[in-house]
């Protein structure tokens, strides 16, 4: 199953790595941005890795695995952890969850960063390598809605909704034109493009030079 999940979250756009025991869980943690830990791992169980993890203030959005869906088991996870799903599940339940446990943490962070794209949201500084980005009130909070959730497809009417709060009232060609201008500020000086087109659903935030 861990070989499945790890290509599964792989093919999602996700950069996942497997290990098969809670010591190689912990000796990783601190190197991920989020930890799907079955409950029932040799060696040391997910409870086990998790409280060791917070015990040495590594503060990682943890996501469990487990057949055990007791209220106390439950409860444990949800303490211990940040969410906590039942065997068996769907897949496309499991790669939300963990978007959204993405998100949530994102949310807590001064500085986004994905590929060769950093924005400082305290000090409103956006760059791309080595070059800042001129970016207005508006480019800067599309660029950083992308941020927030890059290698995920953004619907042009959650991008009306989140920043211009009104998704009826306004024409969405507002969203593309506002794409347009982040898009080719993110290319100037021929750099490759970071933000693409899904056709009839909205836009992406992703590294494609492979």
């Amino acid at each position: 199953m861990s070989e499945l999940l790890g290509q599964a979250l792989w093919e999602s756009g996700f950069d996942s790595e497997v290990v098969r025991n809670g010591k190689d869980a912990i000796a990783r943690a601190a190197d991920c941005d989020l930890l799907v830990l079955d409950v029932m791992m040799p060696g040391m169980n997910g409870f086990e890795v998790a409280r060791e993890l917070r015990r040495n203030i590594v503060n990682k959005p943890i996501l469990f695995l487990t057949a055990r869906d007791s209220i106390s088991d439950r409860v444990k996870g949800l303490d211990l952890g940040d969410d906590y799903l039942v065997k068996p599940f769907a897949l496309e339940e499991l790669l939300a969850r963990v978007r959204a446990l993405l998100r949530r943490s994102r949310n807590m962070q001064d500085v986004l960063e994905y590929a060769d794209i950093s924005l400082n949201r305290r000090d409103r500084v956006a760059t791309r390598g080595e070059k800042p980005l001129s970016l207005s009130t508006t480019e800067f909070s599309v660029l950083e809605m992308f941020l927030l959730s890059p290698a995920t497809v953004l619907p042009k009417s959650a991008i009306l909704r989140e920043i211009w709060n009104d998704d009826e009232a306004r024409d969405d060609n507002i969203v593309e034109v506002y794409v347009s201008y982040v898009r080719n500020k993110l290319s100037v000086g021929g750099a490759t493009r970071m933000i693409h087109t899904v056709r009839g659903v909205g836009y992406i935030l992703e590294s494609r030079e492979s």
